[in-house]
């Protein structure tokens, strides 16, 4: 019963990536989200930055999971890629497993 119930948690993992929506536990993950949107809509740093009027480099602090990073930064840079943030009870399935499904 405790594998059924871990595999379907599996499975709702995959479901949120396949859909494209991004599952993220740490600051890395976060910011690998933020570079894989922003390289989808053709973006270079640069140009994320000036939509959210901040520098280049504190786009790149973003991306790169800079733990520092402000909850105002990380919220303009979610609205100039035209994103929102979801929050919803976490599965079971490790972080590790999330980063090995991209």
């Amino acid at each position: 019963m405790l594998y059924a119930i871990a595999y379907i948690e599996y499975l709702f993992a995959i479901a949120y990536i396949v859909t494209m929506d991004t599952i993220a536990r740490t600051p890395k993950q976060l910011g690998a989200g933020i570079r894989r949107y922003r390289r989808q809509k053709d973006l270079t740093q640069g140009d994320l930055g000036e939509k959210m009027h901040a520098r280049q480099a504190t786009v790149s602090k973003l991306e790169n999971g800079e733990p520092t990073t402000q909850l105002r930064i990380l919220m303009d840079a979610l609205a100039a890629l035209d994103l929102e943030l979801v929050i919803r009870p976490r599965t079971t399935v490790s972080a590790e497993d999330i980063e090995g499904l991209f």
